[in-house]
C-alpha cells in the first residue's frame, strides 16, 4: 500500500469523533449512563439518560506521569 493511499490525519480524527458521538447517542437511547470528564472543573461525572449528573470523582494528580517520575529521580 502506497503512502498516497492512506487517509489523512484530519479524516481519522473526524471518524473517531463521529464514532464517539454515535456511541453516546446509542447509550442515551438505551438508557445506559455515560461517564464524562469535565476538563475545566476536572471532575468525573456519571450522566444519566434524563440529563442528571452525579459526581463520581475528581482528578487526583495535576502533572503528567513523566513529570512525576523525573521528580523522584
Amino acid at each position: 500500500m502506497k503512502r498516497e493511499d492512506y487517509i489523512s490525519d484530519e479524516t481519522v480524527i473526524k471518524r473517531a469523533n463521529e464514532a464517539v458521538r454515535i456511541e453516546l447517542e446509542k447509550n442515551k437511547a438505551l438508557g445506559v449512563p455515560v461517564v464524562i470528564y469535565d476538563r475545566e472543573s476536572q471532575i468525573i461525572y456519571q450522566e444519566n439518560d434524563d440529563g442528571t449528573r452525579i459526581e463520581v470523582g475528581r482528578r487526583m494528580r495535576k502533572e503528567r506521569y513523566s513529570e512525576r517520575i523525573s521528580k523522584k529521580a
